[in-house]
């Protein structure tokens, strides 16, 4: 019972930030059809900008409880930039080509920005523990877990209820959902389809910022993060669905468990356990579990 209960929360834990990052990746590929390889890179820089600039703030002997704020502060502005400079200036340009086309144009930005990554923090890793000690521990029984990965499952649910009421419960986001239904239909009705594409970038990018902002004060930030995350962010939303919302929730909660239990049963084989998973999917269901729904062209 005991093994039982450290593998759901330990798994509940690893799927919360890894929804995080497969939830921008799923909503610009629902919306854009765009596999953003680059995803990763926004994950690394958020990792890295949050790790730095909570160095400065607590060296600085500004208020503890600012530094949440300020990794959310850090999310927001580099997905701005990120949005604007590889939607508007790079991929912009890109559209109506081949989709392989595409995702080598994102690979290859991916690339340049882990140079870039190298370039301006080097290859020494960074850590930023502070706010991870600051809410202090809870226990379940003799297992204890730090309040600030329980908070960051708290966020994971209430990002996940957001884009839910987002989408469903607002007429932006029923246009949105026009939108990722049959582009060219909205596009007939008048819809800016290719505002919608920049602001869904926008925060696709501020969402996998976010993932690494909040994983900062977890891990030490090193080079090869992005690879890491956005290989099991492929897998979360290869598993759940491509471009579906519900795909990346089950899709998370698949992996970060699956992860968890072979860390607390069969360690030897926690990488192979994904990829094993990911394989019997594809097996019967292979567009994934929640497959979208396409549009019937008559």
């Amino acid at each position: 019972m005991l093994t039982a209960t450290a593998i759901l929360i330990d798994g509940l834990i690893e799927a919360s930030y890894l929804f995080l990052v497969a939830l921008g990746l799923t909503l610009i590929f629902g919306v854009m059809k765009i596999l953003n390889v680059a995803h990763g890179s926004f994950y690394a820089f958020g990792a890295y900008a949050s790790a730095t600039a909570i160095g400065w703030w607590f060296a600085g002997g500004y208020p503890d409880m600012g530094s949440f704020a300020l990794m959310f502060a850090i999310a927001i502005g580099l997905g701005i930039i990120f949005g604007l400079v590889l939607e508007v200036g790079l991929l912009k340009r890109m559209y109506g080509r081949d989709e392989v086309i595409i995702v080598l144009v994102t690979f290859a930005s991916f690339l340049m920005l882990e140079d870039v990554i190298i370039w301006i923090w080097g290859g020494d890793p960074y850590f930023a523990f502070e706010p991870y000690s600051l809410l202090g521990d809870i226990q379940f029984g003799t297992l204890f877990y730090s309040n600030y990965d329980l908070a960051l499952i708290g966020l994971a649910v209430t990002l996940a209820a957001g884009t839910w009421i987002l989408l469903n419960r607002t007429s932006k986001g029923r246009l949105l959902l026009a939108v990722i239904h049959d582009t060219e239909m909205a596009a007939a009705f008048g819809i800016n389809v290719k505002r919608y594409f920049t602001v869904t970038f926008i925060i696709g990018a501020t969402l996998g910022c976010l993932g690494g902002a909040v994983m900062a004060p977890k891990i030490s930030v090193a080079p090869g993060i992005g690879v890491e995350v956005i290989v099991l962010a492929f897998a979360i939303v290869v598993i759940g669905g491509m471009g579906s919302i519900w795909g990346a929730i089950i899709g998370a909660l698949v992996v970060g468990i699956a992860r968890a239990a072979a860390v607390h049963l069969f360690p030897e084989v926690e990488l192979f356990v994904i990829y094993a998973v990911m394989t019997l999917v594809l097996i019967f269901r292979p567009e994934g579990l929640f497959m979208r729904q396409k549009a019937r062209k008559i």
